[in-house]
């Protein structure tokens, strides 16, 4: 018979026999996130999904717009607009001095965007985030569609990064909590991949502007970025809030509407909106004991430690393991003799080579887990790194290793976008507790951010001629950090396949072993803290 989820809306019950039906609620809504299949899933929670890929679409328009700046340094006529310095072939170029101004400017307004979105996002919830955010971005666009020198268009870079530093967060966080067990994978991953959308709708437009010669040129594109957020924005206001901040905060009732008005009820499953708020409410009671507080500082203390480790490093990882190298497949192709039209061309085709990985990274994160999936990309990124590296010592005078290398930076990509990409967004949503999740998200992006910071400083000095001029040898620099980021997943990055957030708790507050944490048996709600039961012999 169908089941129609009741009216009732649970609160802290006063007695020990309310406490036990509440904690039988929790088990049982528990219960059904381990039983539901990825096809009832879908069935029963179509609207969450449609809800999280709104609020992805951020990203997308993320992708596109830092995507934009650093090819405008290839247009002719940006560079004759906003260039400071003469080109001794004619016309203007923009220093490279500006290039890392407009650069480290961007990421100095995501780092502050991302600060800030850990403070209000709790304060007021993810919707009005999201909205407040979206109209600040169409007024910054403003400055660089306007822009009349570099000083502008600097400025407009800072106060774009501030909300696309929210963005980076808040689209993460709410795919995470919204849904279900068996959808974490695909929605959380999803992410990556609007990244690469974005990017790939970038290259497209920039492809199909390159043969214009004025102004329009880039306008054109700084305009596209007003397209967004109408859409975002109208589809915001009729999203449900997170339950789980909803919960947080008290409103118990809220959170009922809210799970509601994200499902679709069948009537061969049995769903109840009351024993949700109940395991979203438990769980919650169980992070009050087991976690100092909920402010940045307390990301660094007790079992938060860990988990803060664990998602900063997997985050640093993805900036860390030689992913820079895959923005300069097309420099390799024109030193192999192809046109800039025909590189382009090939970028793009890189692009779509990292769509199809991420799509396929989502039924093997299904079949093998994070942990296994993770470490065999990065033991395979290590192994490309290593012969991009050993082809750095080829005659570079001839096209054949500038092909073989940028081919080779086309095949990084899909592995990238296979594993370690679309895995990194899954380990940073399901690994914090619930409670600091934003704000550890927001600690683990900024460390990326870090990262990147430092890439940017290093790669130009690598690749360049009258600097280090490494050329491709590079990516025997990248492949010693790829090679010591497997080494600490082996140790440190547990799996989080299959466990609701109260069992991660459990886990992470017993101390089980990342080795151990796929198999270990566990009862949220055997005690306090939970129980846990570990094989001795597992691995």
């Amino acid at each position: 018979m169908a089941s129609k989820p009741s009216s009732r809306v649970n609160h802290i019950p006063a007695d020990e026999p309310k406490r036990q039906a509440y904690n039988a609620e929790a088990s049982a809504a528990t219960a059904l996130e381990h039983e539901l299949t990825f096809r009832d899933a879908v069935r029963l929670y179509p609207k969450a999904i449609g809800f999280s890929l709104l609020f992805s679409m951020a990203i997308i328009m993320e992708g596109y717009d830092m995507a934009l700046i650093g090819s405008f340094y290839g247009y002719e006529s940006f560079r004759n607009k906003y260039g400071n310095q003469p080109d001794p072939d004619g016309g203007m170029v923009i220093s490279a001095d500006w290039q890392t101004y407009i650069q480290v400017g961007g990421m100095c307004g995501q780092i502050f965007g991302l600060y800030l979105n850990g403070w209000v996002s709790d304060a007021i919830g993810y919707k009005k985030t999201m909205i407040v955010a979206q109209i600040i971005m169409v007024a910054f666009t403003f400055i660089v569609f306007f822009a009349k020198n570099i000083e502008m268009i600097l400025a407009g870079q800072i106060l774009m990064g501030i909300p696309w530093g929210v963005f980076q967060t808040l689209t993460l966080a709410y795919a995470s909590d919204i849904a279900p067990v068996v959808l974490r994978p695909y929605l959380t991953a999803y992410v990556n991949l609007c990244w690469v959308i974005g990017q790939l709708i970038s290259a497209g437009v920039l492809r199909g502007l390159l043969n214009l010669d004025n102004e329009w040129s880039y306008r054109v594109p700084f305009a596209l970025q007003w397209i967004w957020p109408p859409f975002i924005i109208l589809g915001t206001i009729f999203a449900p809030e997170s339950p789980w901040w909803l919960v947080r905060m008290g409103r118990h009732e809220d959170a009922k509407k809210a799970i509601l008005g994200l499902v679709t009820p069948q009537p061969d499953i049995k769903f109840d909106a009351d024993a949700q708020v109940s395991m979203i409410h438990e769980t919650n009671e169980l992070e009050k004991t087991t976690s100092a507080g909920t402010n940045y500082w307390h990301c660094f203390m007790r079992a938060d430690l860990r988990r803060t480790e664990i998602a900063s490093i997997t985050y640093v990882a993805q900036a860390m393991c030689g992913s820079v190298l895959m923005g300069y497949s097309v420099q390799f192709y024109e030193r192999a003799g192809l046109s800039s039209n025909s590189a382009f061309t090939l970028n793009i085709v890189q692009y779509s080579v990292g769509a199809i990985g991420v799509i396929l990274s989502w039924f093997l994160m299904a079949r093998y887990g994070r942990r296994a999936l993770y470490i065999a990309g990065t033991t395979s990124l290590f192994i490309i790194l290593l012969v991009v590296g050993g082809l750095g010592f080829a005659p570079q005078s001839k096209a054949g290793p500038s092909w073989a290398i940028g081919s080779l930076l086309i095949f990084y990509t899909f592995i990238y976008d296979l594993a370690v990409g679309p895995v990194c967004y899954t380990i940073v949503a399901e690994i914090p507790s619930t409670r600091l999740k934003a704000k550890t998200i927001v600690l683990a992006r900024n460390f990326n951010n870090m990262a990147g910071l430092v890439n940017n400083t290093l790669m130009p000095r690598m690749l360049g001629v009258h600097a280090w001029n490494w050329g491709a040898k590079t990516g025997l620099f990248w492949a010693a950090f790829c090679f010591l980021i497997m080494v600490w997943a082996y140790f440190r990055l547990p799996e989080p396949k299959g466990r609701t957030y109260g069992e991660l708790d459990v886990l992470f507050e017993h101390r089980v072993s990342a080795r151990k944490f796929a198999k270990a048996r566990v009862d949220q709600f055997g005690d306090s803290t939970g129980a846990v039961e570990v094989d001795a012999h597992s691995r």
